[in-house]
């Protein structure tokens, strides 16, 4: 009978100790075409969670980072959302990079009240369906796009443009959001063509010959893009070229080789030397993963820190004690976040960040470099 006692005596004190897990999962390509950019995010959302394991502890939490590899396919993104779904210690998510998994993914876990905060979907429908766990810090296509559209006539003066899209929900979303600005402008749009095309780019770059536009501008991503560029400029076509935030990435450079010149993208991931808080942080990229960090890193961060403090957040007003996946989705949507390296966030009633800055970067001699901002101010709706 002693010995018994004696168990249980000590298997409180262990219970009374233990801390509790709190898992923080992520979901970003980590393979395949888009891995670099992905695991830029990735890295960035370790070094937030590293950053808040000490304040986790105090309230006697043990942190945990759990990235998934969605691979940019919405099928694997929404069987990982399963999983996520199904682990009740997971409490929020920053993803999904791409916004062709992010849209169904947050549709996954809405039941769940599983809290999303993307740090690089920018698609309209991403929020617009006003799901309660989704939200992003980001700018939406439809400010993007009026960008992009911007840019084009303003500082390059096109007056004819070739428009072209990678038929994904990013891609597609995009182009279209800058034919109706330039439309809108009157701006003459010769085509606004979908391709899913990754090797051969002939056919297209025969029309666009045929054409002559002033520019041409790609809803797409570097990988799908870059190639396009290398055997655009081998086929003689100097025409400034345009895109999104999926050309953000340094492989751009790598598979367009010299076919990167005369090249622009709007991104809403700010470039590093763009944001002077940055420095420590870029310090810290390149001690711990031996590379320099990029715009989807910062992103990935302060995404993270987000849904890290509206965990701590809700902790705090449950008594110290592990919030409800519905405790911490609504911090999230309520609350105010300061300290971050792109600045403060806080949220509209979809989920928009209500105020966000766009970044136009110039592709050439090698190099990737800031052009000029454009401020975003989005409905407090």
């Amino acid at each position: 009978m002693k010995t018994t006692v004696t168990v249980m005596a000590a298997l409180a004190l262990s219970t009374a100790g233990a801390q509790t897990t709190i898992k923080l999962a992520s979901l970003a390509p980590l393979s395949g075409g888009q891995s670099a950019i992905g695991t830029q995010a990735r890295n960035g959302i370790q070094l937030a969670v590293t950053e808040y394991q000490p304040q986790f502890k105090k309230l006697g939490f043990t942190l945990q980072f759990v990235p998934f590899d969605d691979q940019a396919d919405p099928a694997t993104g929404t069987a990982a959302a399963r999983k996520i779904a199904a682990d009740r210690q997971v409490l929020g998510v920053v993803g999904a990079l791409n916004s062709g998994v992010t849209i169904p993914v947050s549709a996954v876990l809405s039941p769940s009240r599983v809290a999303m905060v993307s740090s690089a979907s920018t698609a309209n429908n991403v929020t617009d369906r006003g799901l309660s766990n989704m939200n992003r810090i980001v700018a939406r296509d439809d400010a993007q796009g009026p960008a992009g559209a911007q840019f084009l006539t303003n500082t390059l003066k096109a007056k004819k443009i070739y428009i072209l899209n990678d038929k994904t929900a990013y891609g597609e979303g995009l182009a279209n959001e800058v034919e109706k600005a330039l439309k809108a402008n009157r701006t003459q749009v010769v085509a606004n063509e979908g391709t899913e095309e990754k090797n051969d780019f002939s056919s297209i770059i025969a029309k666009i010959k045929l054409q002559r536009p002033d520019a041409i501008y790609f809803g797409g991503i570097y990988n799908q893009v870059g190639v396009f560029l290398k055997q655009l400029r081998e086929a003689g076509v100097t025409t400034p070229v345009v895109g999104g935030d999926g050309l953000d990435s340094s492989e751009l450079l790598k598979i367009a080789g010299k076919g990167g010149e005369n090249v622009y993208f709007t991104t809403a991931a700010a470039p590093v030397e763009a944001l002077p808080a940055a420095k420590t942080f870029a310090a810290n990229y390149q001690k711990t993963f031996k590379q320099p960090a990029q715009g989807f890193a910062v992103f990935g961060y302060d995404a993270a820190k987000v849904v890290l403090q509206g965990i701590l957040n809700a902790a705090k007003a449950n008594g110290n004690k592990a919030p409800t996946r519905q405790q911490v989705e609504s911090a999230i949507r309520g609350g105010t976040f300061s300290g971050l390296l792109s600045g403060r966030v806080n949220f509209n009633s979809v989920g928009d960040r209500q105020a966000a800055t766009l970044y136009v970067m110039k592709v050439g001699g090698g190099k990737v470099k800031l052009s000029t901002t454009l401020p975003v101010k989005l409905s407090k709706r």
